[in-house]
């Protein structure tokens, strides 16, 4: 008589088919309600692993290296997913949102973080640092719920494209803080100097060279795709997995070269956009960008749930209640009000744009980055800390962006349940 006990390895099979159904089926369900994707991924995570018969424990402090690179990849699949469906055209004064939300914001925010960790927490300053740096930046990966919509929609109101920019931007731009933690990390115990190499190397080079890295791979693919003879040229494939070559392209060759490739791949996702701005072919790109994404986040997430029913949060204290609360409720709103200071938007716009700072794959990324790359005492309650403010922060957005969100597009006068539709003008060519 056959055993009623399924083999592992068709349960696997039977599980990754019904998440990718989850995948297609779960955003337009969840479309009207104040609940989340990320909410339901981790409920669903947190269910498989209560199962007695589930004997993995998805601790990210367990599999570091695993932690770091797996988060690694779905943060830089959401930031070309965020690139490419970018209509506005990009230019400083255009833009001016999100240099503030960038060169304000986030390093206020990095100081504030900083100081708690260290004054409240009684963290080293490294680690301080490193915590505040893993928190600044807004997530591309959980935030798509307040971005802009697929590429020549005209779903780009400034709320949405603020956030967009800006978290496609700020995961590059915290790196520079990750790094000065790891710096301080390993030279002061020794008294080794530090500022020289992080302004010139940390800083300028890296920068600089993830942004140029990055428009050289954009221009590149965009020639390719759109520029070539017609008989040759890549967009006439119809296959948007282009999008993801020219991702993981990017990133490899400028982290070979030591520059920031999270800022690299934003680039260029930019630039590829630019290249024909309103192709038909850039629907395509998006669109299996988009799909592997989610695909991708929603096993993070799933993982994530995992965790946290296997004791990620057990050595948190209500010290630690306290801080999460306050960078969520205080720090974020303040600092990013702070940064919109002379800004010509209304105060709704205002309050929602520094309210939405959402924290989630990206500070798994860095967190795993910097203990994998400093000396870091009880690994397990930063952890925890990041952990906890995780998923606050999920469940926080998570129940209030769909009213929000709904409620700004009704007093701009446009209809939330009509969203997704180009508007006269903005529609690509016909097939």
């Amino acid at each position: 008589m056959q055993s009623l006990s399924p083999d592992p390895y068709i349960l696997i099979l039977t599980g990754a088919g019904l998440l990718i159904a989850l995948v297609a089926w779960l955003p337009l369900a969840l479309k009207r309600l104040p609940l989340s994707l990320p909410i339901v991924c981790i409920g669903i995570g947190a269910a498989i692993f209560l199962l007695p018969q589930v004997t993995l424990r998805p601790l990210p402090y367990r599999y570091p290296e695993i932690t770091e690179r797996f988060a690694e990849f779905v943060v830089i699949i959401a930031l070309m997913g965020a690139g490419l469906k970018i209509d506005r055209v990009f230019g400083w004064r255009r833009w001016s949102i999100t240099w503030r939300l960038l060169a304000i914001t986030m390093p206020l925010g990095i100081v504030a973080i900083a100081a708690l960790g260290v004054k409240v927490l009684g963290l080293p300053l490294a680690v301080a640092l490193l915590i505040a740096a893993s928190l600044a930046p807004t997530d591309p990966v959980l935030a798509a719920d307040v971005q802009v919509g697929p590429p020549k929609t005209g779903d780009e109101d400034e709320v949405r494209f603020g956030l967009t920019s800006e978290a496609g931007l700020n995961d590059g731009a915290a790196f520079p803080f990750v790094h000065l933690a790891v710096l301080l990390a390993v030279a002061l115990p020794v008294g080794k100097p530090w500022v020289v190499e992080w302004l010139t190397y940390r800083v300028l080079w890296e920068i600089a060279g993830g942004i140029v890295g990055g428009w050289l791979v954009g221009r590149a693919f965009g020639w390719l795709t759109f520029h070539i003879p017609a008989e040759t040229k890549l967009a006439r494939t119809g296959d948007g997995l282009i999008a993801i070559s020219a991702t993981l392209v990017s990133y490899g060759l400028t982290e070979i070269v030591h520059v920031y490739g999270f800022l690299a791949v934003f680039v260029t996702a930019l630039t590829f956009r630019s290249a024909h701005r309103d192709h038909e072919f850039q629907d395509e790109m998006h669109a299996i960008t988009e799909q592997i994404e989610r695909l991708a986040m929603m096993v993070l997430l799933i993982l994530f749930g995992g965790a946290l029913v296997s004791g990620l949060l057990t050595p948190i204290i209500w010290v630690d209640v306290v801080v999460a609360l306050v960078v969520l409720l205080v720090i974020r709103p303040v600092t990013g009000w702070i940064g919109l200071l002379g800004w010509a938007g209304d105060r709704d716009e205002k309050l929602t744009l520094s309210f939405f700072g959402i924290r989630g794959v990206g500070s798994i990324y860095y967190l795993a980055y910097g203990i994998n790359h400093m000396p870091v005492a009880n690994a397990e309650r930063l952890w925890a800390i990041v952990g906890l403010i995780i998923l606050l922060s999920i469940l926080l957005h998570g129940l209030t962006v769909t009213p929000i969100m709904r409620s700004l597009d009704e007093r701009r006068g446009v209809d939330p349940d009509a969203k997704g539709v180009p508007p006269p003008g903005l529609q690509g060519p016909a097939h």
